[in-house]
């Protein structure tokens, strides 16, 4: 009896320790990384930590200990402050020829670079982008050699920069732009685009956004050495930016009268701080109409939810769809909507 109550001693300490890391992960999204950047980090454990947190409440329960309260309180004050990392979904909403689709892809240049080793990944890309058939498309990354070929798409906004290594983003549509342009984020390679559409007689404001990057790569030597300096400090960094680039968006959205649509590879989890920023009082599509974990995005074996598709209130999310295809180091998704009667 004794070892056994040395043992859940041990036990109930190493749930505090998972408690208070999980409550901070929480928190972390109601924590401006701009200024706390040091903080910002834990949001990207919270799915690990609310994993942990499950099996110590069903560790205390199978011992019929008080203590199972602890971690069970603190996932459902998780789950209704921040929503839940997977969905269950047991109804597939069709779409229909009617509703308005808009695909979101961090295609990563087309592979220009050679990341992926297949001579043909671009045919590949291209063609199954044309079965899926997106009214719009968002491209992260893009690459403004190809546009030509997308001929389904005669309305795009790809504007080309000549400055080293800043990210092209590519907004393509079956309807017509009425006004285009780029948000500009300072000191930052990343950037923002947005697009005014016409659709069905109404005017639709598209965002096309791609927040800072981590510059944090598996497999190379950033992670090797010292961690804190190779990636901890890199992350801090990278999400303060995320924070300032969210109020710049903000502050650019403020000004706009159409409903809006977000797209976009935020480079952070739903857990963020940017995200929610940038969410506001939005809808995520995933949580609306998606199922499982919505992963676009593979870190050391993990799958995480970092590019996004939001909405205004006044659309109807009919579906959401994540795509299991690897032309890129991202996994696109898509979702279809109906304008709400005003």
């Amino acid at each position: 009896m004794r070892k056994a109550s040395w043992f859940h001693k041990i036990v109930f300490i190493l749930n505090l320790i998972c408690a208070f890391l999980l409550l901070l992960g929480i928190l972390v999204a109601f924590i401006p990384a701009d200024r706390f950047p040091y903080l910002s980090p834990w949001g990207l454990a919270v799915p690990l930590l609310v994993l942990v947190n499950f099996l110590f409440a069903l560790y205390w329960a199978i011992y019929k200990k008080k203590k199972f309260w602890l971690s069970t309180s603190l996932l459902a004050i998780g789950f209704f402050i921040s929503g839940s990392f997977v969905k269950f979904s047991f109804f597939d909403e069709a779409d229909s020829k009617d509703d308005l689709s808009v695909m979101s892809y961090n295609i990563r240049s087309f592979n220009t670079y050679g990341n992926i080793d297949d001579p043909n990944i671009y045919e590949k890309t291209f063609d199954f982008i044309a079965k899926e058939d997106p009214d719009i498309i968002c491209f992260q990354e893009a690459n403004y050699l190809k546009k030509e070929d997308f001929e389904k798409y005669p309305y795009q906004h790809l504007k080309y920069i000549n400055i080293a290594d800043r990210v092209l983003l590519g907004i393509f549509s079956k309807y017509p732009i009425v006004r285009e342009g780029t948000l500009d984020w300072p000191n930052s390679f990343n950037n923002g685009a947005f697009a005014d559409i016409l659709y069905k007689g109404d005017t639709l404001r598209i965002y096309n956004l791609h927040m800072q990057s981590l510059n944090v790569r598996p497999k190379t030597d950033s992670l090797l050495g010292n961690p804190y300096e190779n990636v901890y400090k890199r992350l801090t960094k990278a999400f303060g930016k995320q924070t300032s680039q969210a109020h710049f968006f903000l502050n650019h959205r403020e000004k706009v009268g159409y409903r809006t649509i977000v797209c976009g590879d935020f480079n952070n989890n739903q857990f963020s701080n940017s995200y929610r920023l940038v969410k506001g009082d939005m809808v995520d599509t995933f949580e609306e109409s998606g199922s499982g974990f919505g992963g676009t995005y593979n870190f050391l074996g993990f799958p995480f939810r970092i590019d996004f598709i939001l909405a205004d209130p006044e659309f109807n999310v009919q579906t959401h769809t994540n795509y299991d295809v690897e032309f890129s180091d991202h996994f696109p998704v898509m979702a279809s909507f109906r304008l709400k009667e005003q």
